[in-house]
């Protein structure tokens, strides 16, 4: 903020109000950003070096990533702030002494709180500590727990098949860049069933190599959910020749549901296209699911290289492996967005997401994004699944499925059900140019009907 202002009231510096520079940067000599009696940008490079040099002298070098995050970002008060009141700080400065090991193991042996992880999240952004995943890292701790629990017999079967079998596929998503909370979720309650199935094995006195269909069957019979949950670890057992092939109950094949009027879903997107009172990745989130029936989950992991704006201006969205072009406004907010996506997180700046989160490196929260929906009467999954009704009847499946990155299967479930309203796509057009012509049309309508409102 400048302190003086020209003659049409404008802020403005000293030299051109023909004012004394008194609070002009003793070192740079600008006048915006004060900070005692240097600016923020220079008070800030000078704090973070002091902070993360060594005994030596000189920044350390494994901290110098950690250094150029801090004085590079857009605003160093707020940066000078977390200096000054965070407790994180004097951890980076005990690591540039040498006093604390820069290391997952140095984090692991310190309380767990918000700033330590937020740190280590930092560090691992950075590229000072290697890739990890918190919430994956603390599977393991509940695991061993876990396993104290059980006789030895069964707690050796039970740690190979989490470890190889349950572990292994969400480390394979995380490296994919796909895993969720959802997901690990599931891997827990898949461990906890199957440790409870080898208590009930232990009560029964039956062997895990003498299980039959019989006594799975009459397992199933006292608890019916829980044995629908462990095919994955018969299927291990059979593969590694712990038991004989047996075959649990199924789940049942429920067609999908569609409880969400069209009308009441193209109400929604009204709402999140006009209403600036919802946050713009919000908004930009809710329209992605509720005009292209896009999992939640996977709209806030997008890339930021997923979106492409052309020279004459033109945006596209690639869900899957075909870029589709947005309609007015759609567009507009989704480029608007493009300007100033990130949050607060030092390491977000340059970013690989579409939807930065506020931990350094990692996209937005799907449940953050949830909640601002649920709060304003609009339920993801509702949306979704109205919005894929609608889609299923304008495109062939296979169309269906590239477009929407559904698995074939699941593309040919929604195209099985009746739609009433859902006109044939003629033979001779492209499907996809429909679909996005039915899209633009409708929120072309929006924007008119609201403008006239207005």
């Amino acid at each position: 903020m400048l302190a003086f202002y020209d003659a049409d009231r404008r802020p403005s510096c000293a030299t051109c109000t023909g004012n004394e520079a008194v609070y002009a940067c003793t070192a740079c000599g600008r006048e915006d950003s004060p900070w005692g009696r240097l600016c923020g940008h220079c008070a800030l490079e000078e704090k973070a070096t002091t902070l993360l040099s060594s005994p030596d002298g000189g920044i350390r070098p494994q901290l110098r990533p950690v250094h150029e995050a801090l004085v590079c970002g857009p605003r160093p008060q707020t940066t000078l702030y977390w200096l000054t009141r965070s407790t994180g700080p004097s951890v980076l400065a005990a690591m540039a002494r040498g006093d604390i090991e820069i290391s997952h193991a140095a984090f692991e042996a310190m309380p767990t709180n918000k700033t330590n992880n937020y740190l280590r999240d930092l560090l691992a952004a950075l590229g000072v500590l290697p890739p990890f995943h918190a919430e994956l890292e603390r599977v393991t701790p509940w695991l061993n727990q876990l396993l104290s629990t059980l006789p030895d017999e069964h707690a050796e079967v039970l740690n190979r098949f989490a470890r190889w079998q349950v572990l292994r596929r969400l480390r394979r998503k995380e490296q994919r860049g796909t895993l969720t909370h959802g997901a690990i979720s599931a891997a827990r309650a898949t461990i906890v069933v199957t440790a409870r199935f080898l208590g009930w094995l232990t009560e029964h006195h039956i062997g895990l190599a003498d299980l039959t269909q019989d006594d799975l069957d009459r397992y199933a019979h006292q608890h019916r959910s829980r044995a629908t949950a462990l095919r994955p670890f018969l299927t291990w057992c059979e593969a590694t020749d712990l038991g004989q092939e047996l075959s649990p109950p199924k789940r049942p094949d429920l067609q999908p549901a569609v409880t969400l009027a069209d009308e009441d879903r193209w109400t929604h997107v009204q709402l999140l296209l006009h209403d600036d009172t919802i946050r713009l990745y919000t908004r930009i989130a809710g329209l992605f699911v509720l005009l292209y029936a896009q999992p939640l989950a996977r709209v806030c992991r997008m890339r930021a290289d997923q979106i492409t704006v052309t020279t004459d201006g033109i945006t596209r969205a690639t869900f899957d492996t075909y870029p589709i072009e947005l309609p007015d406004p759609l567009d507009h907010l989704v480029r608007t967005h493009l300007t100033h996506r990130g949050q607060a997180s030092y390491a977000s700046r340059p970013d690989k997401w579409l939807f930065p989160g506020g931990i350094p490196g990692k996209h937005l929260a799907t449940e953050n994004v949830r909640s601002q929906l649920v709060e304003r009467g609009i339920q993801p999954l509702a949306a979704r699944n109205a919005a894929m009704f609608q889609l299923a009847a304008s495109m062939p499946t296979p169309i269906l499925a590239e477009v929407l990155g559904l698995a074939p299967n699941t593309a040919t479930r929604w195209a099985a059900l009746p739609h009433e309203t859902g006109a044939p796509t003629p033979p001779n057009a492209t499907p996809t140019s429909d679909a996005e012509a039915d899209v633009t049309s409708r929120c072309t309508d929006l924007t008119d009907g609201s403008a006239q409102t207005v």
